[in-house]
């Protein structure tokens, strides 16, 4: 997102304590606070809520809710970390508007002398690393829709078409989808999303309940071997950090966003809760057969079963708008200078299909593409997702006496953060290299 500066006449000469910006933004076309909970849903609900009961495989049901719950407060608090320290960051720089890089540029610049050099390299890093994942994320999405749509076609039609033929056909509607620029033309993509994941999960539940449910040889704490699968299922499944500050800025109202209720306490408590009830019951149901995606579960032979297939690959085409937004409004600041405004339009136009192009070229020529993305997605959410929000929270407290609170619990709070973060950056980082050996080895 593009910086919005004030001059020193419009602030009138205020503290920074005074400067509020809020009353400085300027945001054309601005997202009302229920539309940006739409966006916030689905920047963390999407295809993992079929992957938890997976999850709770290896994690066991007691251990299972307790770890899940666990990775959703983590994970909205570093939510509240990163907004918290952009809008602080705000105040202090005297600028109405921080993106999540420009945060990190800000807090790393006027933070302590030795991280002050690192402060356009820290920059770059989240500005590179959101790149590469969101494009890459195309890839494996445009791939997921493809392959769900092979199996069911092929198999109710009896043809044999290949998988590259609907990965071609899948890209036919993305031309159109992936040329929304507005955040609030996205919301009504992004609501249909997530009605069709929900009626995915409901579907879903009414075959987990259609029989009873039999406890008795169902692990209810995890081996410790399968403590890494567990907790990066989950974080991978719920985190969704790119697209937090992105619609945080462009809220008619953001002061609503970290309010108690708000935005984030409202969405990632019914993402925790939706999360733990799938992953719950699911495991419960079917137990050591679950499948790393529970609608591949689901009796094959029943049209509401196979439905459920389709409605996730729907839920996925419609979300590709929102997972586009966020690096194609990194990569329009760092290259729009190269145009005249007068061809600012067609420029956009262009570029964003130009990158499908070549997503879609990627999908086509390495269809074993997931364990790579898996591996690139592995260290960015980690380091973006967990580490990063900390890391900007203690940079930014460090220089200001009493910061930390008492016995600088704040610190310690920190560090224990960080180190979770780092066990999930390992462990995913692991598994993916693992997955890739295992395929090309």
């Amino acid at each position: 997102m593009e910086l919005q500066k004030t001059d020193t006449e419009s602030n009138g000469g205020l503290s920074d304590e005074e400067y509020e910006p809020f009353r400085h933004r300027r945001v054309k076309k601005p997202n009302s606070t229920n539309g940006t909970i739409i966006h916030m849903l689905k920047g963390s609900l999407g295809t993992g809520i079929l992957a938890m009961p997976s999850a709770f495989r290896n994690g066991g049901l007691v251990f299972g809710v307790i770890g899940t719950t666990l990775v959703g407060l983590i994970y909205a608090h570093c939510v509240y970390l990163l907004v918290s320290t952009s809008q602080k960051s705000c105040k202090r720089t005297r600028v109405p508007v921080l993106g999540f890089s420009e945060t990190a540029q800000s807090v790393f610049r006027h933070g302590p002398a030795p991280t002050q050099r690192l402060a356009n390299a820290a920059k770059a890093y989240i500005d590179y690393s959101l790149l590469i994942v969101s494009f890459f994320s195309v890839c494996v999405y445009l791939l997921f829709i493809a392959t769900t749509l092979r199996d069911v076609i092929n198999n109710e039609l009896g043809i044999d078409w290949d998988t590259r033929i609907y990965i071609l056909l899948t890209a036919v509607p993305l031309i159109f989808v992936t040329q929304v620029r507005d955040l609030r033309y996205l919301v009504p993509f992004s609501a249909l999303a997530n009605t069709l994941i929900l009626v995915t999960f409901g579907i879903t539940l009414y075959y987990i309940f259609r029989e009873s449910i039999d406890l008795s040889n169902r692990e209810l704490f995890p081996e410790i071997t399968a403590l890494p699968s567990f907790f990066g299922t989950v974080v991978y499944a719920v985190e969704g950090i790119g697209v937090v500050l992105p619609v945080e800025n462009k809220m008619k109202h953001p002061q609503h966003f970290l309010a108690c209720p708000g935005v984030v306490s409202i969405v990632l408590s019914f993402i925790t809760v939706l999360y733990n009830v799938t992953g719950f019951f699911g495991y419960a149901r079917y137990g050591p057969g679950t499948r790393a995606s529970v609608t591949l579960n689901l009796p094959s032979e029943e049209k509401l079963a196979v439905s459920t297939q389709l409605l996730a690959a729907l839920a996925i085409l419609f979300t590709l708008g929102i997972y586009y937004y966020v690096p194609m409004d990194i990569l329009w600041r760092k290259v729009k200078h190269y145009f005249p405004v007068e061809r600012h339009n067609i420029a956009q136009i262009g570029i964003r299909f130009g990158i499908l192009v070549a997503m879609t070229g990627l999908a086509l020529g390495v269809p074993e593409l997931e364990p790579f993305i898996g591996l690139v997605g592995s260290i960015c959410s980690a380091t973006l997702g967990l580490l990063t929000p900390i890391v900007l929270d203690t940079v930014l407290r460090w220089s200001t006496p009493g910061a930390f609170g008492v016995f600088r619990w704040r610190m310690v709070k920190n560090v224990i953060l960080m180190a979770f973060g780092l066990f999930i950056l390992v462990v995913g980082t692991y598994f993916s290299i693992k997955d890739i050996v295992e395929i090309y080895g």
